[in-house]
């Protein structure tokens, strides 16, 4: 069997990046835990040739190969800085190039920068309904860092990095029972599941 393949996208525009730095750890906490390919994207390089295209049809043939790795992904790691209370537009085109039907199902751990705590739920009221639209599974525990939480935008915030070790973990759950599989099929067993979730009496969760 292939290994499972995890993509990650910074929204950021800038170098270096916050936003980058917190998609990156994530992508090596996943890592310590599980064998996995993994494919980064930065829209500080493949932003250009994506913002050209205003549908996946007008697409160059190598940015093309960008939304086809997002959309085939097993998991998907983003990662935006906060714009206006918000994510950020270049952050929103990508995800306007991908076909609407092809993340279904599909394991998301949602991040997020800001300078200060004031828009910390960015991932709650912005990101999550953002994959919600496209039927893709956002992971219950999202990232949200400020500026405070890097030193020369490297991690060093002990809270966020034991959120980000806990997020890696959700994600190598929702993982396992996955194959690599056509997105019909993929469909198919997200289906099954949240049908079997329903059967289980609620259990309580804290806050």
């Amino acid at each position: 069997m292939s290994k499972l393949t995890v993509v990650g996208l910074s929204g950021g525009r800038s170098r270096p990046s916050r936003t980058s730095a917190l998609v990156s750890a994530v992508l090596d906490s996943i890592l310590k835990l599980e064998d996995v390919n993994v494919i980064s994207y930065d829209l500080t390089d493949v932003g250009p040739g994506l913002f050209a295209a205003s549908s996946f049809d007008r697409l160059s043939a190598q940015s093309r190969e960008v939304i086809e790795d997002i959309e085939a992904a097993d998991l998907i790691v983003v990662g935006t800085p906060v714009y206006r209370g918000s994510y950020t537009g270049a952050f929103k085109h990508v995800f306007d190039l991908v076909r609407h039907d092809r993340l279904r199902g599909t394991p998301v751990i949602l991040t997020a920068t800001g300078g200060n705590l004031s828009h910390s739920l960015v991932t709650e009221h912005e990101l999550r309904p953002l994959f919600g639209f496209f039927r893709a599974l956002s992971l219950p525990t999202a990232l949200y860092a400020t500026e405070s939480d890097f030193n020369n935008y490297a991690l060093v915030s002990d809270a966020i990095i034991q959120r980000v070790a806990v997020a890696a973990k959700e994600a190598i759950e929702a993982l396992r029972p996955r194959v690599r599989a056509p997105h019909s099929e993929r469909a198919a067993v997200s289906a099954t599941a949240n049908s079997d979730r329903s059967t289980q009496s609620p259990t309580k969760s804290s806050a």
